[in-house]
C-alpha cells in the first residue's frame, strides 16, 4: 500500500526545493516516489497543480512513435503520426495516474494564499534516512495515511527545523 504525506510549506520555492530532494533521494535509491505534486495557492486565491510527470505529453510522444510505425506500413507516415500524437496526447490527459487531482484541489482551497504543499506518495522507502533529509525544510504536516507514532515522529523532526531557526525580526 501507498502512503500518502501532505506538507505544507510558505513559499511554492521551499515546496519545489523539497520535491527535487525527493527525487535525488529516489535517484539513490531511498524512497520509492509514486506521485509527488506540488500545489499551489497564489496571492489571488487561484490553485494550480504542478505534476511530476506530464502524461499529455508523455501520451503525445508515445502514440506519435505508434502512429508513424503503422504509417509506415499503409505507406503514409505523416499521417499516421499526426493521428498517432492525436490519439495519445488525448488518452495522457484522460489517464491520472497517483493523487487526485480533486483530493489535491480541495486541499489547496484551505491553504493560505502564496502558500504552497507537497503531496507525496510513497511506495516505499528507507523511513531514518528520508525523515532526516526531510528535516533540513521544516514544514507542517498537513494530511497523511501513516500511524499516528509515524507522524508524530515527522511532525516532530519538521517542527525541530523551525525551532532552530529564529523568527526575522520585524522592521
Amino acid at each position: 500500500m501507498a502512503t500518502l504525506v501532505v506538507i505544507g510549506y510558505e513559499s511554492e520555492v521551499k515546496a519545489e526545493e523539497v520535491r527535487l530532494a525527493l527525487i535525488k533521494m529516489q535517484k539513490e535509491y531511498l524512497i520509492d516516489l509514486a506521485d509527488a505534486v506540488v500545489v499551489v495557492r497564489d496571492e489571488q486565491g487561484k490553485v494550480r497543480l504542478r505534476q511530476l510527470y506530464n502524461l499529455t505529453a508523455a501520451g503525445a510522444v508515445s502514440g506519435g512513435f505508434w502512429g508513424s510505425l503503422v504509417g509506415l506500413i499503409f505507406l503514409n507516415p505523416l499521417f499516421g503520426l499526426a493521428i498517432g500524437a492525436a490519439a495519445g496526447a488525448v488518452s495522457g490527459a484522460l489517464g491520472d495516474v497517483g493523487i487526485d487531482d480533486n483530493f489535491m484541489k480541495q486541499l489547496a482551497e484551505t491553504l493560505k494564499p502564496g502558500t504552497a504543499a507537497l503531496c507525496v506518495l510513497v511506495r516505499q522507502m528507507t523511513p531514518d534516512k528520508v525523515t532526516e533529509e526531510l528535516q533540513k525544510f521544516g514544514g507542517t504536516v498537513l494530511k497523511s495515511n501513516l500511524s499516528h507514532e509515524n507522524e508524530a515522529k515527522l511532525r516532530e523532526a519538521l517542527a525541530s527545523v523551525q525551532a532552530a531557526v529564529p523568527a526575522a525580526p520585524v522592521s
